[in-house]
């Protein structure tokens, strides 16, 4: 769901000013959010994408979301203001940003405007589906091992495209920390699969073939 669904332009345009929001433009590796930092903003993706990544205290780093155009982040730690961000949010390309403060969101304005009310309704039907994105996500690390894993995953990103064939979001090693698995074993695996007729890829473009 878009955070914008069910409001015009011209509605959009007041609320942004109502709103006080703000674009900033980040390139590819910049951080947008650190770890153990304060937000009361959250994120909308304009263009490009983010990660949202924790390293433990021996660099083995997880990813444990991305956010794409059109995609939030950070609302989470900006509704709960004095929470220490847990994780940090990476640009992974080029990628645009619109800030947007979530008290001013979940505050209507005084002429109680139809849009605003809207607006937080969007706000609550994204943050329902991103919490079903992280019970998918733990689906996939409850599998036993590695190709279990994929095959979670993959059969996941085919039904989310209505196709056997697809492209993830994630490159290889960011597939392995997605996953919590080794780079190297993992791609041993997709050799496997792919010797094993399962399914076919170039990159991260997918076909899902079966047993």
């Amino acid at each position: 769901m878009d955070l914008f669904e069910g409001i015009d332009e011209k509605e959009k345009k007041a609320m942004l000013s109502c709103l006080e929001a703000r674009k900033k433009s980040y390139l590819s590796g910049n951080i947008v959010f650190r770890r153990g930092g304060h937000t009361s903003y959250m994120g909308l993706v304009l263009s490009g994408a983010v990660h949202m990544v924790k390293d433990d205290f021996w660099g083995n780093r997880s990813i444990l979301g991305e956010a794409s155009a059109g995609s939030m982040f950070g609302e989470v730690y900006a509704c709960l203001a004095d929470r220490k961000l847990e994780v940090d949010v990476v640009a992974v390309e080029d990628t645009e940003v619109l800030f947007l403060d979530v008290k001013k969101i979940l505050t209507v304005c005084s002429s109680a405007c139809v849009f605003h009310t809207r607006l937080i309704r969007n706000l609550l039907t994204i943050m329902a589906e991103k919490n079903l994105m992280l019970t998918h996500k733990m689906e996939h690390m409850a599998q036993k091992n590695t190709r279990d894993k994929l095959l979670s995953y993959l059969s996941m990103e085919s039904m989310k495209s209505g196709s056997a064939e697809f492209t993830i979001p994630f490159n290889r090693q960011q597939l392995a920390d997605y996953l919590s698995v080794d780079r190297s074993a993992m791609s041993r695996e997709l050799s496997r699969m792919k010797e094993d007729g399962i399914l076919e890829y170039n990159r991260n473009h997918f076909r899902l073939i079966g047993y």
